[in-house]
């Protein structure tokens, strides 16, 4: 009985010490901080080499965490998803002067949809405008906390974070969309007024990280 009493003891005991082994959280990048790795160069599906120091131009660069394959950008039966936006949205930073870029941060899919040959594929057959780049070993996702696909940080071109969050209110249909929020924060930016909102809740899958 008191061998008994020992290994339940022991086995609670284990228990306790794995509930509190607690894993590095990823901080998200605060509004105002810098960005870091802005000088990382990242591969774009069309095989240049890119950093956002490369990429970012008078009033900033806007980077999106995208992928090939969460329903939230590329949509399936219930929704139309956010990629369909993206060569608008490029054009709405292009006319403020502000870059853009778009990167794959799912290091864990790399074989299953998420590779640089899917990549290319998936680019081509969307007609991206904005350079689409593969971020190894999520090195940028880490470093500025990006948590889902899709997920959008706008610096201004002094890398600092400006707005941070979703694309708009609505993944399931533009024309039902009400807020335009990172419409607005490009709008401000390009005319160099502060951003009305500079943070709103980002929706999406979870960046597959290894």
């Amino acid at each position: 009985m008191k061998n008994y009493l020992i290994k339940i003891f022991s086995v609670f005991a284990i228990l306790g010490l794995v509930s509190f082994i607690s894993y590095p959280k990823i901080q998200s990048l605060k509004i105002g901080k810098k960005a870091k790795l802005t000088s990382v160069k990242m591969k774009a599906a069309t095989g240049q080499d890119f950093s956002l120091e490369d990429l970012v131009l008078e009033n900033g660069v806007l980077v999106i965490f995208s992928c090939n394959t969460c329903p939230f950008v590329v949509g399936n039966n219930d929704m139309e998803g956010w990629q369909g936006r993206y060569n608008e949205i490029y054009s709405i930073c292009k006319k403020n002067r502000i870059g853009m870029v778009l990167v794959n941060s799912n290091e864990a899919k790399r074989d299953k949809g998420d590779s640089f040959t899917e990549m290319q594929i998936h680019s081509s057959k969307n007609n991206y405008d904005a350079p689409y780049v593969i971020d190894k070993d999520n090195l940028l996702a880490d470093a500025f906390g990006a948590s889902t696909t899709p997920h959008v940080f706008l610096l201004d071109n002094q890398f600092q974070l400006i707005y941070k969050g979703a694309i708009d209110d609505n993944v399931n249909s533009k024309s039902e969309v009400k807020e335009n929020w990172l419409k607005d924060a490009l709008t401000a930016t390009g005319k160099k007024e502060s951003i009305s909102l500079p943070e709103t809740r980002n929706s999406g899958c979870s960046i597959k990280r290894k």
